[in-house]
């Protein structure tokens, strides 16, 4: 009796795991439709969707990050909004406030008004704009998916995701997210310049007097059961001693030394977390029902690198948090 429902369980989750594939497939083509040559830049944005957390998204402008957020969000069928952060926005310019309101017969009650974060996709655009008051507001907010307003709990819409915008350029005038609240990130996702090819069809493209919009291929409904689907995806044994290998060998007292001196901030239990759920992501996006090494390779620097800081002395002989996750994965081997 008990391997007639297992086996029943696993048909289910088959099934299941089919329609997601499918999904998906539909939902990367839709996303394709509108955001030219950033196959890598989608790929870690869908994942970060799907492993149920937030993304940084961080580039120059005119890179497309605005126009990516917004396709996400009508191809996945997410409420979607988006905040200009501002040294002068505040927290209830985000969270929402009370506002006193008189009936007729002249009583007066409070009344709460939501703000933008009450969105299933926000996109904050140039998060390190903002105070370290409001960022902390937002990032309070996505770690506990509730706010608190006059005492009051409101809870967020589900499924929650941010995606915020941050300029690796232009640093006067901000406010660099503290590395307790860069944690809160499932992924940094990097956007970078397209190639001669990819930019050229842009310029034929959009430059136009047609203006191709992206379309649905999926509901929010439909994108909360396929990360329930993540969640429930076997995890080989390799890869997981892959993933708490890499993690631990970035400790400095628990890594090589020669990469680990050069480390003055490592990953935490939240980093290896995030990898196992990204990986299994990843898989499903890709087509495939379950991790392997090469994705935990693929998503080492998305995950790592906003969770890792390089000592002064490193940073002054040239090295970068890149450069030593890619010699950290190069230890990775099949066991």
């Amino acid at each position: 009796m008990q391997d007639a429902t297992t086996t029943s369980l696993e048909s289910a989750v088959l099934r299941s795991a089919e329609m997601a594939l499918e999904r998906l497939a539909a939902a990367r083509k839709a996303i394709g439709d509108v955001i030219f040559g950033q196959e890598q830049v989608v790929e870690e944005a869908l994942v970060t969707l799907l492993s149920g957390g937030h993304g940084l998204l961080v580039g120059v402008p005119g890179l497309a990050k605005t126009k990516l957020v917004e396709a996400l969000g009508k191809v996945l069928g997410l409420n979607s909004r988006r905040v200009q952060f501002t040294p002068d926005l505040m927290p209830a310019d985000i969270l929402g406030s009370e506002v006193l309101e008189e009936t007729a017969d002249h009583r007066r009650s409070f009344r709460f008004v939501k703000g933008p974060i009450f969105a299933q996709l926000l996109m904050a655009d140039e998060i390190n704009r903002a105070s370290p008051r409001t960022q902390s507001a937002l990032l309070q907010a996505m770690q506990e998916h509730h706010i608190s307003v006059a005492g009051e709990r409101h809870n967020l819409p589900h499924p929650f995701h941010v995606l915020a915008t941050q300029n690796p350029l232009e640093q006067e005038g901000t406010y660099p997210l503290p590395e307790a609240q860069l944690d809160r990130f499932l992924m940094q996702i990097d956007v970078t310049y397209p190639d001669r090819t990819t930019e050229k069809r842009i310029l034929l493209e959009t430059t136009g007097d047609k203006d191709v919009e992206a379309k649905p291929a999926m509901s929010a409904e439909e994108l909360v059961t396929t990360q329930r689907l993540v969640r429930r995806l076997p995890v080989g044994e390799q890869v997981v001693e892959a993933i708490l290998d890499l993690v631990r060998s970035a400790r400095p007292g628990e890594g090589d030394f020669a990469i680990t001196q050069h480390i003055a901030w490592a990953p935490g239990p939240r980093a290896a977390q995030a990898l196992m759920l990204a990986t299994r992501a990843r898989a499903l996006v890709d087509g495939r029902l379950a991790p392997s090494l090469d994705d935990v390779v693929a998503l080492a620097a998305p995950v790592l690198k906003h969770r890792m800081a390089l000592t002064f002395a490193a940073r002054a002989e040239g090295e970068t948090v890149p450069g030593v996750i890619a010699r950290l994965t190069q230890h990775l081997a099949p066991r």
